[in-house]
């Protein structure tokens, strides 16, 4: 019989632990949103609800367009992530392999973009959507995240990883370089490409502060910035808030159900190659 060892056993407890710590957030949001009221405010708080409510999921519906903010959610996220792959893989690659004059002194301005807070360019992006007319429209939603520097830094560790023989081969067949980045290395970097496409897609499906400032209408809202609307001025109904978050978050999980072990492969060779 095999044995286990004390450091392998205390090992995994403590990964069980962490686990149960990020998990409970998701499991009380779950079985909150199936609360009544009355449960919603007991003291101490109970973890199932004594009665299982599913009136507020309908609730949403009513109050909300849920499925036009889910719509425009689609097309955003959507947009953003396939655009940005485009452009953040066409940029790694140049970073990665073509040589230029001042190469690294423009990487290097290019990182410095990820020490700055989001927030510093929310002024200058909405005054650049209000000069091109598209207040309160769904291209005000993706036109900033078109391009990422975090996504170009993250594809540069993968095509920098790629052998040279690849494109002395390919250079002696008479490919130039769009045809070598197209055609042969944007192929080989698919985990990188599936990891960057999970955590974009993310980040513009959970994003609220952006939607809400350039888009007044419910009709062209996210679903993320939608749910605000359930929030009241004097009270808040905290079972329907959580059966809107439920509905909203719910495509993501089932996504990264699907794909979660091309994403986790992904984060783990950029990790190697970094």
């Amino acid at each position: 019989m095999r044995k286990i060892s004390a450091q392998r056993v205390i090992g995994t407890l403590v990964l069980l632990l962490f686990a149960a710590l990020v998990l409970l957030p998701l499991f009380w949001l779950g079985v909150s949103a199936f609360k009544s009221d009355a449960d919603v405010i007991k003291w101490p708080p109970i973890f199932f609800p004594t009665e299982w409510v599913t009136t507020q999921f309908a609730y949403v519906w009513k109050v909300l367009p849920i499925a036009r903010m889910l719509l425009n959610t689609v097309v955003f996220a959507g947009g953003v992530t396939i655009i940005s792959l485009f452009f953040d893989s066409m940029a790694a690659y140049a970073f990665g392999r073509i040589k230029f004059p001042g190469r690294n002194i423009i990487f290097g301005t290019l990182l410095a973009v990820l020490m700055v807070p989001s927030s510093f360019f929310i002024l200058p992006q909405y005054l650049m959507i209000q000069k091109m007319g598209l207040l309160n429209t769904i291209p005000a939603l993706f036109i900033p995240g078109l391009f990422s520097a975090f996504g170009t830094f993250l594809m540069r560790q993968f095509f920098m990883a790629l052998p040279n023989e690849l494109e002395d081969a390919a250079r002696i067949d008479g490919c130039n370089h769009f045809m070598i980045f197209s055609r042969i290395m944007f192929p080989l970097v698919k985990p990188g490409l599936v990891a960057l496409a999970i955590l974009t897609l993310r980040s513009a499906w959970n994003d609220l502060m952006w939607p809400m400032i350039v888009n007044t209408s419910p009709e062209k809202m996210t679903l993320s910035a939608g749910l605000s609307y359930l929030q009241g001025q004097y009270a808040t109904d905290y079972p329907v808030m959580m059966a809107g978050a439920v509905l909203a978050v719910l495509p993501l999980l089932i996504l990264f159900a699907l794909f979660q072990k091309q994403f986790i492969e992904g984060i783990a060779l950029q990790g190697i190659k970094g």
